[in-house]
């Protein structure tokens, strides 16, 4: 199933409640929430009370994108403040299984995100316990990237390792219409699209141009 996940990071920081409303209206299925800390990323983002206070508004689901040194201690907090979906850097962490079943313990979906120059092979031992593979193809820490299509690669390699489980396949980074066919051709099904989106209010026709693309390309 196709879904588009806007980036909230492009969004307006001053009306970031209407916005998040907004992508709701327009067809957006999920809301991508980065978390940055200056430390894994150069860039600073928002905390759990801010996830808190769009949570209260919203009925979209909320996939937290830890862009940390520590994803541990993220956890919970932004589970608590109504994260659905926690994704971790593989880059940052030694033990894969036991973030993700910590991740699991709190009963929410748990991911890996690659960065571009990272293997994908390296998440293959623990595939199978994954909800969903973050395959970025941008450099994290800022919005505004051109697309790498190089890493539509690793997507196809990840769909042959699935071995039929379910798991999504998500990008991020230079997300527009055109992209989206590319990826979705090679086998992603959640797009997570920051400017292209929020450059063009009221939304709802690059949202629906994006899924059309993503649908009639779709290879999963």
């Amino acid at each position: 199933m196709i879904k588009i996940a806007p980036s909230i990071l492009a969004s307006d920081f001053g009306a970031l409640r209407e916005d998040v409303l907004a992508i709701e209206k327009a067809g957006a299925e999920w809301a991508h929430i980065d978390i940055m800390d200056g430390h894994f990323v150069p860039n600073l983002s928002m905390g759990p009370d801010i996830v808190k206070s769009i949570r209260e508004a919203s009925g979209l689901f909320f996939d937290c994108h830890l862009m940390v040194e520590n994803p541990k201690m993220f956890v919970e907090p932004f589970v608590k403040a109504g994260a659905e979906l926690i994704t971790f850097h593989q880059e940052c962490v030694e033990d894969m299984d036991e973030l993700i079943d910590y991740i699991h313990s709190f009963g929410v979906k748990a991911a890996v995100a690659i960065k571009p120059a990272t293997s994908e092979e390296t998440i293959f031992p623990v595939l199978h316990k994954l909800d969903m593979v973050l395959v970025m193809s941008v450099v994290p820490g800022f919005g505004g990237q051109k697309f790498m299509p190089e890493v539509l690669d690793k997507v196809r390699n990840i769909r042959a390792h699935k071995d039929g489980k379910n798991i999504d396949i998500q990008m991020d980074g230079g997300i527009n219409a055109e992209t989206a066919a590319l990826a979705a051709k090679a086998g992603v099904n959640v797009f997570v699209a920051g400017s292209a989106v929020f450059a063009k209010p009221p939304y709802t026709e690059t949202i629906a141009s994006i899924r059309k693309n993503a649908e009639g390309n779709y290879n999963g």
